[in-house]
């Protein structure tokens, strides 16, 4: 009788242990995250699926370098050359496009910088030019990435020769719309972390709807030949149902007062 509690108790403590141990880390963006989407969709992939989602919110770039160090499964990102770099140099298995949707420009509803419009590159120019607050990221991250691209179209050299206005906070996207709401400046936001954001204070969207300002997700299982930790099947079980019928319905069901955050495109 003892030896069979005994046994039952070691049985008990193995399930226990495979049950704890059906969840994967995944590293991700800020904008994610912060734009209330995994709120969303990971209580849909575990109803699903029975595997729990740790997330480590960070810049695109920091995301990457975790997963470099065996440190998560699955990346879901959004800088699709950083995240081809990624697979070609052997740490991820394979890319798969997910989902989009733009950047926006956000700033004080005056509009002191005069940079509202269609164009990206010539409203960065002239809140440059005018001296007005722009609050940068400055962490690495995929909306980071996008800003620089942005700056050197428009001729702005803000690493070497900053404009007057500019301030990078090296912080998430939340936070630096905080400091862009309490300053009056100028932010490049995801649009999916602007519907969400609450402390809007005199910030409205002044410059949209350039096609350069689209902005692409990505997702991809670390490849266990560089980690052979990771969790790479429950990994590709997450990659495989969120680029699913039934993982781009969740990512389209998801709204903010009926406008949709992202807009899925797996397999296109």
């Amino acid at each position: 009788m003892v030896r069979l509690i005994a046994l039952v108790s070691v049985l008990c403590a193995a399930l226990s242990a495979q049950a704890q141990d059906k969840y994967i880390v995944m590293a991700s963006t800020t904008s994610t995250e912060q734009s209330g989407l995994f709120a969303h969709l990971l209580p849909a992939f575990k109803a699903a699926s029975g595997i729990d989602i740790r997330v480590v919110a960070q810049g695109t770039g920091q995301a990457l370098d975790t997963a470099r160090r065996g440190d998560a499964d699955v990346v879901f990102v959004h800088d699709p050359a950083a995240e081809e770099k990624f697979v070609a140099d052997g740490f991820g298995v394979k890319r798969f496009a997910v989902m989009y949707n733009d950047f926006v420009i956000v700033g004080p509803k005056g509009d002191p910088a005069r940079a509202k419009g269609k164009d990206v590159v010539a409203g960065l120019g002239k809140i440059a030019s005018s001296g007005q607050p722009f609050v940068s990221r400055g962490d690495k991250s995929g909306t980071h990435a996008a800003e620089l691209r942005y700056w050197k179209m428009a001729a702005v050299d803000v690493e070497g020769n900053k404009p007057k206005g500019y301030q990078a906070c090296g912080c998430g996207m939340g936070p630096a719309l905080n400091i862009g709401a309490s300053t009056n400046g100028y932010v490049l936001t995801d649009r999916g972390t602007w519907l969400n954001f609450k402390n809007r204070a005199d910030l409205v969207v002044l410059v949209e709807g350039d096609q350069r300002l689209f902005n692409q997700y990505g997702v991809i299982a670390v490849h266990p030949a560089k980690h052979p930790h990771v969790k790479v099947a429950l990994a590709q079980a997450f990659v495989d149902w969120v680029v699913s019928p039934a993982g781009q319905a969740s990512i389209a069901a998801y709204r903010i007062a009926g406008e949709p955050l992202f807009f899925p495109n797996a397999g296109k």
